[in-house]
């Protein structure tokens, strides 16, 4: 449409410069009769594309000759054309046809003089279109074929530059349809950048089997745990209950008879009895503990802790000498943080303690055990603590660290009596047990060590003794006593606590377990308690 308005226009143009002039001139030749104009066509008419009609005005404006057009059709023109409508419409564009109405023609009227009369007349000259026709023809035809090469070779490329690009989803679907087959460990290689949306989309398919992955392992670790953990508590279930059974149908077939055996009987049956009971308790306590339950988060000092259960070790075990160490005072000397060393020196010394010495060690310990921390606000909140920087204090310098930490005290004491049952049950009767307390500023934790001078743990048992009925003995005899669950217990407590337990050896012979809290000045007790807890961080490695 633009083309043809713009070849219309340049037609335009050149009529109305042939219409200013003599345009009939190349096509007639000119002469007056008794004031009429006379016209003849040349012998040898030059060829020309136009038409021009001729009109005399002193003969009735009729016309006296239409003439050029390289004999192509020519226009219907009017029959009578006045000098006045001449001058009225020249130079004006009107449209015309031919005589079969194929042909259109642009046409226009002008006024001219003839020299030699003096006369004026008037001729319209008419302009084919077909030039412009043929042009649009010719541009539609090769345009279109343009449009179509440039059509198929837009298509060939995209499809070439699209392959190119995104060539390496081609692997895409190839470890799709591995994974869909049940191999999980495909993942994606060549990895583009992530500017790109491949390189996006295939580092967002390796994170998320990476995550499903992982997933399916943990699961699979968690049935696997939990058949071992079902056939470990059926087998500790059933040996009290098939020797109570069995002592029953002894009694119910009269194979037991007289006084002493009865009571023989009943014994087993008790002991039995109450072992199956504490392994119950085990349980529920385990259960307890992954349902977050009975956790009740208040400040707890560490020291009156270990003290306790220093305590508790010497009423159990007079003969074993128990040292607790308080690494938060400058000047650490055993025997001043601690009476409990009491045994420890009479060892040293070679002579066993007295009964008096230690009830005056107790009496000491006990004059000496600090306050108990100040119980929860009725809110809810955590009761006001101690600063970081105490006041002076009898068993420290002033500016010492407090292990005073966020906690459940019962659980926490459950802790160390787990530790300590555990150390003396792999080490000797008069195998020297220390309790040592300290702080770690970098981590703000509050950390309390139960070293022992046993058997030690072997470094690939490490990682293990935590689990639920795992012992390093795997035959299951109970010549070490316990059922497997006193560390598992321990490590489902620290997690529920949002601490941290580990192992290491004890210089000389032994293991060195290590439970850290959150000291008590890093958060509320609230907030402490809010915390998700994440998985347990069993160290493999202490420090400080």
């Amino acid at each position: 449409m633009f083309l043809r308005n713009s070849l219309t226009d340049g037609v335009d143009a050149q009529l109305k410069a042939l219409a200013g002039t003599e345009a009939a001139a190349p096509l007639l030749d000119f002469s007056s009769v008794e004031g009429h104009l006379v016209v003849t066509e040349k012998e040898n008419p030059v060829g020309v594309d136009y038409f021009v009609a001729v009109y005399d005005p002193n003969q009735g404006d009729k016309m006296l000759a239409l003439v050029g057009g390289r004999g192509g059709s020519p226009p219907v023109v009017p029959a009578t054309l006045s000098l006045t409508e001449a001058q009225t419409d020249e130079l004006q564009i009107k449209e015309l046809t031919s005589a079969d109405g194929e042909v259109a023609f642009r046409a226009t009227v002008s006024v001219q003089p003839f020299e030699d009369g003096g006369l004026l007349y008037s001729q319209m000259v008419a302009l084919p279109l077909n030039t412009v026709n043929r042009t649009i023809a010719q541009y539609l035809g090769i345009y279109s074929i343009l449009a179509l090469v440039i059509l198929i070779a837009g298509a060939f490329a995209t499809r070439f530059l699209v392959t190119l690009t995104f060539r390496s989803l081609g692997q895409v679907e190839a470890t799709a349809d591995l994974i869909a087959a049940g191999d999980l460990t495909q993942r994606m290689t060549d990895i583009e950048p992530k500017s790109t949306e491949v390189g996006r989309l295939k580092t967002a398919i390796n994170a998320m089997l990476d995550r499903v992955d992982g997933a399916l392992s943990q699961r699979d670790a968690t049935v696997r745990q939990m058949r071992r953990f079902i056939g470990d508590a059926s087998h500790e279930l059933r040996t009290p209950l098939v020797t109570v059974r069995g002592y029953a149908e002894l009694y119910r077939m009269g194979a037991v008879r007289g006084d002493e055996q009865v009571a023989q009987s009943m014994d087993r049956i008790e002991k039995e009895a109450i072992r199956m009971g504490v392994l119950v308790e085990d349980l529920l306590a385990l259960a307890r503990l992954d349902e977050r339950r009975d956790v009740v988060i208040v400040p707890v000092d560490l020291r009156p802790v270990a003290r306790d259960a220093a305590l508790d070790v010497r009423a159990a075990s007079p003969m074993r000498p128990v040292t607790v160490l308080d690494t938060t005072l400058m000047d650490p000397e055993p025997a001043r943080e601690s009476e409990v060393t009491t045994a420890s020196e009479a060892k040293r010394r070679g002579t066993p303690p007295s009964a008096i010495s230690r009830a005056g060690a107790t009496l000491s310990m006990l004059r000496r055990r600090p306050k108990p921390m100040p119980a929860t606000q009725a809110n809810g909140g955590a009761a006001e603590l101690p600063p970081i920087v105490p006041e002076p204090e009898p068993e420290g310098p002033v500016g010492a660290l407090v292990p005073i930490v966020l906690g459940d005290e019962n659980r926490i004491r459950q802790v160390v009596t787990n530790l300590l049952g555990n150390a003396r049950r792999y080490s000797g009767d008069d195998s020297p047990i220390d309790l040592r307390i300290g702080v770690d500023s970098a981590s703000r934790q509050g950390w309390i060590e139960v070293v022992d001078h046993g058997e030690g743990v072997p470094d690939q048992i490490k990682e293990k003794i935590f689990q639920r009925f795992w012992r390093a003995d795997t035959s299951r005899t109970r010549e070490t006593g316990g059922s497997g669950l006193g560390l598992s217990i321990v490590a489902s407590i620290v997690e529920a606590l949002h601490g941290t337990v580990g192992v290491v050896d004890t210089p000389g012979g032994g293991a060195t377990f290590r439970v850290s809290f959150p000291l008590a000045d890093a958060r509320e007790a609230a907030e402490h308690a809010s915390i998700p807890t994440q998985p347990i961080q069993r160290l493999t490695g202490l420090s400080g």
